[in-house]
């Protein structure tokens, strides 16, 4: 998920020609997957229509304190409107908008919902060279900076006048950007690169068959996006998976066995701040797989199974100012081979789980865990979605 992903946002168009743009700066924000209300003001539907907006962002498009149904009025509230969002964007914010912002002016619903909302409300100025430098919109861009607002900077370029410079209103892929890093540097991870392994890793026998497991990736796939979330920026070295990433933050490397997981996690491991092995690593592999495919007529076969390398003993002797948790799947004594593991590979803390725990490990949407610190103190989560468990490992990581 993006870092805008489920906000709620109120998208305030006003009266410029920079009002064109918006049907894009829409189904970016979508992409994102943030829910987008547009209130425009009148002058605003000269330049793009509420037909246009409505069906971009698959909801109503505001622009008056009334609207109708089946000729009876219906009073559009706009502190509800207000109160619903996560942030308000005004994109164009025009001279009059602005000028009208810093004096408490009220004459249409936008300005209505701007006073309204609790929110943090973002400006992105659009006007001409000349207006924009002008005192008077200087003084009030910075007076709205004093009110909390967030004032986006104007790009640079030709402008509707046929002047060249600044006051364009910056394209919505540099707005999505500036919300996001806006959000991102007051995350706690960010500016932290977190390595997180994930998913099986399968042994090849022959060119068809192969040692695997039951793993699904879904748990290391969870602590990826979380951790994204966060801020921080992932690499997530995964073996053979169903699922998928969507946040840009996180860089996805395919392996296929655990030779190729190992050779990963050394080129990566250096230089993260926080390392996770989730990853359900095959213990062994077939010393000399077959060429061919091996054929039942063939009869009997036995195979020579040799140690994988140990990636997690790896990390643990490697270590030098990363923060590396391991994850332990037991089935018997959970708790004492936990916390063997945690001395033995020299790490910061484990993370235990149980095939006996009903709805917790393979493939299931659910665990239940226990993160076991250095110090051996335990705490034990009940049963909940792999999201959230990861976002427990998260808050204990960062306490």
């Amino acid at each position: 998920m993006s870092l805008l992903g489920g906000k709620k946002i109120i998208l305030g168009i006003s009266g410029g020609i920079a009002a064109y743009k918006t049907p894009i700066l829409v189904r970016e924000l979508i992409k994102q997957e943030t829910n987008v209300r547009v209130v425009m003001t009148p002058a605003s539907k000269k330049f793009v229509t509420p037909l246009t907006l409505s069906t971009v962002s698959k909801n109503p498009v505001l622009s008056s304190f009334e609207s109708y149904n089946k000729d009876n009025p219906i009073w559009n509230d706009h502190v509800e409107i207000g109160s619903w969002a996560d942030l308000l964007l005004i994109a164009p914010a025009t001279s009059n908008t602005i000028s009208s912002m810093v004096n408490g002016r009220c004459n249409n619903l936008l300005l209505a919902v701007y006073l309204s909302a609790k929110c943090k409300t973002f400006i992105a100025p659009s006007m001409d060279l000349d207006m924009y430098d002008h005192p008077s919109n200087q003084k009030n861009l910075k007076k709205l900076k004093t009110y909390g607002n967030i004032i986006m900077p104007v790009g640079k370029g030709q402008l509707a006048s046929g002047l060249y410079g600044n006051g364009r209103m910056l394209e919505p892929n540099q707005i999505i950007s500036f919300l996001i890093n806006h959000y991102k540097s007051n995350l706690p991870l960010t500016g932290k690169n977190v390595l997180i392994t994930s998913g099986p890793t399968y042994e090849q026998i022959d060119p068809v068959r192969f040692i695997g497991n039951n793993s699904s990736g879904k748990m290391g796939f969870a602590l990826a996006e979380v951790a994204a979330s966060q801020g921080a920026n992932v690499i997530l070295i995964t073996g053979p998976t169903n699922e998928k990433i969507h946040n840009s933050l996180i860089k996805v490397h395919p392996v296929l066995s655990a030779d190729n997981m190992y050779e990963a996690v050394k080129k990566h491991y250096a230089d993260c701040d926080i390392a996770i092995a989730s990853a359900a690593v095959s213990d062994f592999r077939v010393k000399s797989p077959e060429k061919k495919k091996l054929k039942k007529s063939q009869g009997k076969r036995s195979l020579e199974l040799v140690p994988t390398k140990d990636i997690l003993a790896y990390m643990g002797r490697n270590k030098k100012n990363q923060f590396l948790v391991g994850f332990a799947l037991e089935t018997d004594n959970e708790l004492e081979n936990a916390k063997i593991k945690l001395k033995e590979k020299n790490l910061n803390a484990i993370v235990l789980n149980s095939l006996n725990d009903k709805g917790a490990g393979f493939s299931s949407n659910t665990n239940k865990i226990s993160y076991i610190k250095k110090n051996e103190l335990v705490k034990k989560f009940p049963l909940q979605s792999k999201l959230e468990c990861a976002k427990s490992i998260f808050e204990q990581i960062l306490s």
